[in-house]
Order: C-alpha cells, then structure tokens, then sequence
C-alpha cells in the first residue's frame, strides 16, 4: 500500500513538473542539438578566410591591435588569435554592457583587414538567445532555463523510478518496442516516451547538469569541492610580479617578444590568443591551445608585462598538465556539455540526444491529453448509462 501511494505521488510529481517545464525544456533541448555543430556549419557558410603563406614573420600582437582599432577605435579589445601560416590573425572586440562582440580578421603578415564579423546576429546568434534566455531579457530568461533544467533532471529521476518494472519479464518488455498493425496510437506514444526516455536518460542527466553547472554558481562550487578540489575555482589573472614601468620609446614591447618564445616552446600548436593587459598592473595571459575544437586541455600561461616572468594562478586555469582531477571536471564542462570531448562521435551524441529530449514533453503531453480523453470518454459513457437506467427506471413507474 506504501509503496502504491509513494508511486503516485511519483506519477503526480512527473506530470506536473513536465507540464509546467515542458516548453522551456523543448526549447533548450532543440536550440541545443542546433548548437552542437556550430562551428563545422559556420565555417561552411563563412567560407574559406585562409591566406597564401608567405616567407616573412607574422605581424605582432601590438601591431594587429593597432590594425584593427583603426576599425573600432573606442571599442575594448578582448584578444588576438594566431593561427597556423595560412590562416589570418583574429581580433576580437568585447563589451559587456552594452553587449558588443565582433571579430576583424586580418592578413597576419601585411595587417590587411580581410573580414569583420559581428557575433552578435544571425541564425547562431539567434539559437545562442533561446538556449541561454528563450528570447526574453537575460534576468528573466537565464532564470527560466537554469531551473527549467533543474526541473528536467529531476523529471529523469522520477521517469526512471517509474518506467522500473516489478519483474523480469516487464522489464524485457519496456526494453524494446512491440508494436502490431492493431497497437494504437495511445500504446505507440506511451513507448516512445517511456522507452526512449530510459535510453537517453543517463546521457540527458549528464548534459543537464553540465547545463546546471554553468548555470548555478553554488552548483558549480559544491562539483568542484565534491571532487576533491582545493583551487580557486575561477579564471584568476594574477597581478604583475614587477613594479616597473615600461619605457615609452620600447619599439619591441615584451609582449611581442613572447609570440616566438611559446611558439618554441609549442611546435604542435592549434592557436594561441594573446589577451592584453587591462590594466598597468595586470599580467598577460596567453591561451594555448592545442587541439581543434576542445577547450579542456588548453593551457593557460600569465606573464609579467613588463620582465616577461611567468606567474602562477591561484585558479584552476593554468596549465593542463597542473590541473588536478577536480581542477578537469570543471574545466571538461563545456565540452561534455556539447559532446566536443569526445570528438566528432560525441558531437554527434549530443546531438541525437538533445534531439530526442525535445521529444519527450511532445510525447509526454500527448500521454497526458489522451488520458484525459480517455477519462472524458468513460465519464460520458458512465453519464449515458445513468441517464439509460433513469429513463427505463421513469418508463417503469409510470406503467
């Protein structure tokens, strides 16, 4: 009796908790499967930006910022990547508030701008603002969609307790789909629900609470502390270890001179991104990358500005090689949350599984509005027998 009680409370705790998440969970899930091969399609409609190698260095971080402020003169330089020796040197812009994010592409040994893109528009942007927000200001929609997420974990914990079978023999039977030319529609819905939901369940548990992650930072911290971390964990740029003051006439800046030392020191690289000082006391930092499409295993160096000595973080962005197993799990989030860890088959993961939890509040609704149905059905066969016996009961009497 206990346990008939605590599986409807279970049932009612399912059903209403989708009926209240189902569209944010919809949303988040198609937008999702749609942002998991933004990359591979925005090269392919960008097209191909590679230059023709030529015998000479590359231009240096001081000159493709002075470049590409000849663009965006008053706008806040976020970093520059260097590539290989056909690909051209990006500078990004960024701006908090008001929100300005673009890229200038330039020729990385003439400086030549060959292209500027505005990250804040088309198809991409638009799914980033219904994954991130639903379309609706950030305050409100981040809010939405962060406990949205965390209804839908908790909607997987209760879907799993009760697709769990008694025996046995049922259990072999929601494993699999049976369907005849006789099954109905109500029998085929219920399977796809029930039965593809168990099978997506763990991988849809693993890519929401890396959503949770992101999205709660009290999640975020109780992860990292679970695995035993000891860091900061957060981006840290330490302060310069010098006090001394650049010289004005310095016509090869430190940071200049650090392009050809790392690139020693990495032979393999993908890209590296120089990001400048903010401020005459903050540090350079450089991200190292060496494999394409992850961020993971990135490592992550901070200099002096002005002696070029390297200075260790507090946090867990350093170098890979220092991180701890806890230090992994977070900086692993992002790409287990878009299956990039795992290469194009985890991409590819991703995104059946996103697509097919966009699935499951269509068939879950569908389940729900045929039993009301069905209720609806009994209760006006049920109203038209009484009314039957009441006629025959009236006939009766009055004979």
């Amino acid at each position: 009796m206990a346990n008939k009680r605590l599986k409807k409370i279970i049932r009612q705790t399912h059903l209403y908790l989708g009926l209240v998440s189902g569209l944010v969970v919809f949303i988040i899930a198609i937008t999702g499967c749609c942002w998991v091969f933004r990359a591979e399609i925005t090269r392919m409609i960008d097209g191909d930006r590679s230059v023709e190698a030529e015998d000479r260095p590359f231009i240096t971080p001081e000159q493709a910022k002075a470049f590409a402020l000849k663009i965006y003169p008053d706008k806040q330089i976020h970093g520059t990547a260097y590539g290989h020796a056909t690909d051209p040197v990006e500078v990004i812009f960024y701006e908090a508030e008001p929100e300005f994010y673009h890229s200038v592409y330039l020729n990385p040994y003439s400086g030549e701008v060959l292209d500027n893109k505005n990250h804040r528009e088309g198809f991409f942007w638009f799914v980033l603002k219904g994954h991130l927000y639903l379309w609706l200001p950030k305050a409100i929609g981040s809010q939405l969609t962060g406990y949205g997420t965390m209804i839908f974990v908790v909607m997987l914990i209760t879907g799993v307790i009760l697709w769990w079978p008694k025996n046995k023999k049922n259990r072999k039977q929601r494993l699999k789909f049976d369907w005849k030319t006789t099954t109905r529609w109500r029998r085929k819905n219920f399977d796809l629900h029930s039965i593809v939901g168990f099978y997506v369940s763990i991988f849809a548990l693993v890519i929401a609470f890396s959503g949770l992650i992101m999205a709660f930072n009290w999640v975020y911290f109780v992860t990292y502390k679970t695995w035993g971390g000891d860091k900061a964990p957060q981006f840290i740029i330490p302060a310069n270890v010098s006090e001394m003051v650049p010289p004005d006439s310095d016509e090869n800046p430190p940071i200049n001179r650090l392009f050809p030392i790392l690139v020693q020191e990495y032979p393999d690289y993908e890209s590296f991104e120089f990001h400048y000082p903010a401020t005459d006391s903050s540090s350079i930092y450089v991200e190292i990358s060496s494999q394409k499409g992850v961020y993971y295993s990135s490592d992550y160096r901070f200099f002096d500005q002005y002696t070029l000595a390297e200075i260790e973080t507090p946090g867990i962005y350093g170098k890979y090689s220092n991180a701890s197993l806890a230090d992994k799990v977070i900086r692993m989030n992002y790409d287990i949350h878009v299956g990039a860890i795992g290469g194009l088959p985890g991409k590819i993961v991703a995104f059946l599984i996103s697509l097919i939890t966009a699935t499951l509040p269509v068939t879950g609704v569908l389940l729900w509005w045929g039993r009301k149905k069905k209720e609806r059905t009994k209760d006006i066969n049920l109203l038209s027998i009484q009314r039957k016996h009441t006629q025959s009961a009236f006939a009766s009497n009055s004979e």
